[in-house]
């Protein structure tokens, strides 16, 4: 997964400066610790293409330059990054 993360240059740098296994370990032991569980989205989930509102999925989305956008279907505005975040909070909470 990390490899193919490190094809994107513009994510390269920043994803090699960052021990990922070390980072879920942690998260995995503090998680325990209080009682608590973690729920993985598939690494494939369209997160910042879906509007968190209806449910559209736009494929204009996927360049990573596209920071925000406007959802044809319900006209809801969406930063990009708090898209994603809600759609997994989404996902998580429908894991329960």
């Amino acid at each position: 997964k990390v490899d193919n993360m490190l094809k994107n240059h513009n994510l390269a740098q920043s994803i090699s400066d960052v021990s990922w296994s070390k980072f879920t370990t942690q998260l995995e032991y503090k998680a325990e610790w209080y009682g608590k569980v973690i729920k993985k989205v598939d690494t494939f989930y369209a997160s910042s293409q879906i509007c968190h509102c209806c449910g559209y999925k736009n494929e204009g989305t996927k360049d990573l330059n596209v920071r925000e956008w406007t959802c044809p279907k319900c006209h809801s505005n969406h930063d990009r990054d708090v898209n994603a975040s809600i759609n997994i909070l989404m996902q998580g909470i429908i894991a329960n």
